[in-house]
């Protein structure tokens, strides 16, 4: 049993983000300061990317683990409305699959950041630094 009212839960839902969320504010001001440039939220490219790097024709997913079902300590399916929340979260991971698929085909490369990763202070910067030369590794495919 959920230990929130009707009215309470409603609230607490609505209250979660879809852009601009902590996770994305962070990688996008670790990119801006090492001098990449980006537009936020493209919606004319499959699955409204997050971030999008024209210059590296490569898009970045900054998945949140619960949404998106990944793989770690962070995800748990819920012990109420069991039913609602596996047909959600299951369609989420099909709609990425095949967002990420129709990238692939346009040619761009595709780069999904996980909640999780970016968790940890420690080793924050590592990857973070990790993901920039990842950009500059897979994007300067495209450059001719």
């Amino acid at each position: 049993m959920d230990v929130h009212s009707k009215e309470i839960r409603s609230k607490n839902m609505s209250h979660i983000r879809g852009k601009d969320t902590k996770p994305e504010i962070l990688v996008r001001k670790f990119l801006f300061s090492h001098g990449f440039r980006y537009r936020k939220n493209v919606k004319s490219l499959p699955g409204c990317p997050d971030i999008v790097l024209p210059k590296y024709k490569t898009a970045i997913f900054v998945n949140g683990c619960f949404w998106h079902k990944h793989n770690c300590k962070y995800f748990k399916w819920p012990k109420t409305n069991v039913d609602f929340w596996v047909e959600k979260i299951e369609k989420n991971v099909e709609r990425d699959e095949r967002n990420y698929g129709l990238l692939k085909e346009m040619g761009w490369n595709t780069i999904v950041v996980w909640e999780c990763e970016l968790k940890r202070v420690d080793s924050r910067e590592v990857f973070l630094s990790l993901l920039a030369d990842r950009i500059k590794e897979v994007g300067g495919q495209n450059d001719y």
